[in-house]
C-alpha cells in the first residue's frame, strides 16, 4: 500500500466515523418516503465510490459533500426506477433542498435524528443501538464492544429494527413540535442508557466505554444548546459529570476494580465536580424528575471528604424519595445499603431479606456482594464468604469476578 492510497483510506474513515449518521439523516430529510435500508446501501456504496476516485483524483475539498451528492444522485436514480414512488415531476426541484455540509448544518441534523432515534414504537435498546450508530456514528463493531455484545447480535438486532420500521412505516425524521416534549423525556432515557453502559465495567474496551460516556455528554450538551432541553437535561447532564469526574479512578494502578470507599478522592477531577453542582443548582426549577435524585445522591458523595463523612442519612432519604418516584428493586437494593452505613441496620437486613425472596435479585451478582460485603463488616466472615462465591458465579466481567476474588481473601 503506497502512501497516497492509505491517506486516502485514512481520509475516508474519519469521514466515515464523523459523517455516516449525519449523512444517512440528510438522505432521510431530502426523500422521507425511502427505506432506511436502502439509504444504508446507498451510503455504504457512495464511501466505496468515494475511495476508487479519490486514489485517482485526491480527496477533494469538500469530502462530505461530495459523498452526500453521489448519494443524493443514487436516490434520485433509485426513485425513478421505483414504480411504487409517485413519479418525478421534471420541473420538481430536488437539487433546491440541498443541504450545506458545514458542522452548524450537521449539529441541526444530528439534533434531529436523535429525535428521530426516540421513536416511541422502538424498545430502549433498539433506540440505543441506532443512537450510537446513526447519531454517535459507531461502527457495528464498537457498539457490540461497548454494550458487551456480539457483532452478530447486533446485527441481528439491527435486521429485526429495519424490518420493523419498514413493516410498520415507521418514519425516522424530526418528530411534529407537538410531540417534542413526549419524545424529550424518551431522549433523556437514551442518553442515560447510554452513558450508564459506558460507565459501567464489563468486557468490553476500556476506550471505547470513555467514548459512549463522551457521547452521551456531547449529545446532552447539544440538547442544551438548542434550547430544546429543560430542568431534566441539566439534572441529567449534573448526573454524567459527576460520574466522569471519577471515571478514572474506579481501577487502581494495576487495573483492579475499586469501589467507592477505596478510591482516591484526591484524584476526582474537582472542575468537574464544580460543573456538576452549577448545572444542578440551574435544574432546581421546574419539576422534581429522577435525574434530580440521583443528581443530587451523586453530589453528596462527591463532595465528602471521605467515606465515612458521607451524609449517609440524608443519601437514604433521596433514595426513598426515588423509590416512590421509581419503584424498582435495583434502587430498592441502594436504598438498603444507605440505611445500612445511615446506621439503620435493622431496617436495612429487612429489605435485604426481601430482595433476596426475588428470583430476579437473588441471581442479581451485586445483591449478594452488598450482603457479602455487609456481613463482612458484621465480622460474620463465613457468611461473607459465601455471598461472595455466590456473586462469583454471578458475573462474567473479569474486572468483577477479580474484585470478588479480593473480598474471598479478605473473608477467608
Amino acid at each position: 500500500m503506497n502512501q497516497a492510497t492509505d491517506t486516502v483510506i485514512q481520509a475516508a474513515d474519519r469521514l466515515y466515523k464523523s459523517h455516516y449518521g449525519k449523512i444517512v439523516s440528510a438522505l432521510l430529510q431530502f426523500s422521507p418516503g425511502i427505506q432506511l435500508e436502502t439509504v444504508e446501501d446507498i451510503v455504504h456504496d457512495s464511501f466505496a465510490a468515494a475511495l476508487t476516485a479519490w486514489q485517482k483524483e485526491s480527496v477533494p475539498a469538500n469530502p462530505a459533500g461530495w459523498v452526500y451528492t453521489v448519494c443524493r444522485n443514487k436516490i434520485l436514480n433509485t426513485l425513478k426506477k421505483d414504480k411504487k414512488v409517485r413519479p418525478l415531476s421534471d420541473t420538481e426541484d430536488f437539487y433546491g433542498i440541498e443541504p450545506i455540509f458545514t458542522e452548524s448544518f450537521f449539529d441541526d441534523y444530528q439534533l434531529r435524528l436523535l429525535f428521530a432515534c426516540a421513536h416511541p414504537d422502538l424498545s430502549p435498546k433498539v433506540q440505543v443501538v441506532i443512537t450510537l450508530k446513526y447519531v454517535a456514528n459507531l461502527k457495528v463493531e464498537a457498539i457490540a464492544k461497548a454494550l458487551g455484545m456480539t457483532i452478530d447480535g447486533i446485527d441481528k438486532l439491527l435486521l429485526r429494527a429495519r424490518q420493523k420500521i419498514k413493516t410498520e412505516q415507521i418514519l425516522l425524521a424530526e418528530p411534529p413540535i407537538a410531540d417534542l416534549g413526549h419524545r424529550l423525556t424518551i431522549v433523556h432515557k437514551i442518553i442515560y442508557l447510554i452513558y450508564n453502559e459506558g460507565y459501567k465495567p464489563s468486557t468490553g474496551n476500556e476506550i471505547l466505554k470513555e467514548e459512549l460516556c463522551e457521547e452521551a455528554l456531547l449529545m446532552n450538551k447539544a440538547l442544551l444548546d438548542s434550547g430544546a432541553g429543560n430542568s431534566d437535561t441539566r439534572a441529567l447532564h449534573a448526573l454524567m459529570l459527576f460520574s466522569a469526574a471519577r471515571f478514572k479512578t474506579r481501577f487502581g494502578s494495576t487495573g483492579q476494580l475499586l469501589d467507592l470507599e477505596e478510591q482516591n478522592r484526591d484524584l476526582w477531577d474537582q472542575n468537574l465536580i464544580k460543573l456538576a453542582s452549577d448545572f444542578l443548582n440551574q435544574s432546581r426549577s421546574g419539576t422534581i424528575s429522577t435525574y434530580h435524585y440521583e443528581a443530587s445522591i451523586a453530589w453528596l458523595h462527591c463532595t465528602a471528604k471521605n467515606f465515612r463523612a458521607t451524609d449517609w442519612r440524608l443519601i437514604s432519604k433521596l433514595y426513598f424519595q426515588l423509590l416512590q418516584m421509581n419503584p424498582n428493586p435495583f434502587v430498592e437494593l441502594n436504598y438498603a445499603i444507605a440505611l445500612y452505613y445511615a446506621g439503620e441496620k435493622k431496617k436495612a437486613l429487612t429489605i435485604f431479606d426481601k430482595l433476596q425472596q426475588q428470583p430476579l435479585l437473588n441471581k442479581y451478582y451485586l445483591l449478594n456482594a452488598a450482603l457479602g460485603k455487609i456481613h463482612l463488616l458484621e465480622g460474620n466472615n463465613h457468611k461473607a464468604k459465601e455471598y461472595f462465591l455466590e456473586t462469583l458465579k454471578q458475573t462474567n466481567v473479569e474486572a468483577e469476578r477479580e474484585f470478588i476474588r479480593r473480598m474471598i481473601d479478605k473473608s477467608s
